[in-house]
């Protein structure tokens, strides 16, 4: 049996590599902050880090709507090539099947590990699991994203709802789930399900432009990058002044609905665009590396990132930047190894019900341009 650490060849046969460049970006910038959260509920954190935590802060705005607006992209695709019922199982064996079974395992490690990790567990998570998913650290997005998924997949092949109707139906939706933020009410995860429609109907609107070839070199045009880059500045330099002048980095999300949104669709406008150039010079290949991996890596980097913690603090290595650093590089690398070890050895089902493909070897030179 041969054991594949790194296994390059299904990477390399992604026909879409500006996808893998920006779901990369997203997974770093979802990292970063899933383990400096975890290092100041630890008590390490200090001021005189403020910059990390600024840096936390403007992550924040448009890295969730990132996904979602990628899984948008593909949603007419992927109806045109299955059918309703096919699509939606397709959703449960690869997005809600993983989340049950890492949230089960988290959980349960964080209940016998209790003496060593800084999560408070009860035996009531397990409830959270399936009403309040937040309150289990990081996996709520995965079941998020299987409900917008299965929700959009029944508005729009069942009572065919055109994209303007899901726009419509998701800003009011958002607008709602503002609502609920201000006045503090935990609709569990309805929350999620009304916050991140319109991100996902925003993708299936803009999936035809994006997915045209011929639009390419536009798209990883410096002229492009000249326009969006002084947007993304003047959105993000808002963003995190707005949020700590209230104290509350949510406080743009929840109070000001519109202004979010044009910050977040800008931020992913821009890291769209540094994706392509990405791709256009087939250059920082470990990044799409590591976005073809990120759903794997998002199920067990906190794992990872915790253990890792513990044992530098063992170590005597307190320093926050370092341990920064440190986590993160581990969390990125480590689920990899695990999960490509996992196929080997047959446990492809801690990651989805659907058996991955056989990889066929592919060679790609640096004059390749992959599309």
């Amino acid at each position: 049996m041969k054991i594949k650490l790194f296994n390059y060849e299904v990477v390399n046969q992604s026909r879409l590599p500006w996808v893998d460049y920006a779901r990369g970006i997203a997974i770093i910038l979802v990292l970063y902050r899933h383990i400096y959260e975890g290092i100041s509920r630890a008590g390490l954190s200090d001021q005189k880090f403020a910059y990390l935590e600024h840096a936390n802060i403007i992550f924040y705005s448009f890295r969730m709507p990132l996904f979602f607006i990628l899984s948008g992209i593909f949603i007419g695709k992927s109806l045109s090539k299955r059918s309703v019922q096919t699509l939606i199982s397709t959703k449960f064996n690869t997005l809600f099947w993983p989340y049950l079974v890492w949230s089960l395992l988290q959980v349960t490690l964080q209940l016998l590990l209790s003496n060593y990790v800084n999560a408070d567990r009860t035996l009531n998570d397990y409830w959270y699991i399936f009403v309040f998913p937040r309150r289990i650290d990081q996996f709520w997005y995965l079941y998020a994203l299987f409900n917008v998924s299965v929700l959009y997949i029944i508005t729009r092949e069942k009572f065919k709802f055109q994209v303007w109707h899901q726009l419509v139906l998701g800003a009011v939706a958002f607008g709602v789930s503002s609502w609920l933020s201000v006045n503090k009410i935990d609709l569990g995860f309805g929350y999620d399900l009304l916050h991140y429609y319109v991100f996902f109907a925003l993708g299936d609107l803009i999936s035809d432009k994006l997915l045209n070839k011929e639009m390419y070199a536009k798209y990883a045009s410096w002229k492009t990058f000249a326009i969006l880059l002084p947007v993304f500045i003047i959105g993000q330099y808002y963003f995190l002044e707005k949020n700590l002048a209230m104290g509350d980095y949510e406080y743009v999300e929840a109070f000001q609905p519109v202004i979010f949104v044009l910050i977040a669709v800008s931020g992913c406008a821009f890291m769209a665009n540094l994706a392509f150039i990405l791709q256009k010079f087939n250059v920082m290949q470990w990044l799409r590396w590591i976005g073809f991996h990120s759903l794997y890596i998002y199920v067990s980097h906190v794992l990872v990132a915790s253990a890792t913690r513990v044992i530098l603090v063992k170590a005597g290595i307190t320093y926050v930047p370092l341990m920064l650093a440190i986590c993160l590089v581990l969390a990125l690398i480590i689920p990899i190894i695990v999960y490509n070890v996992a196929v080997s050895v047959g446990a492809w089902w801690l990651y989805s019900l659907e058996k991955p493909k056989e990889s066929k070897p592919v060679t790609v030179t640096p004059k390749q341009q992959p599309v």
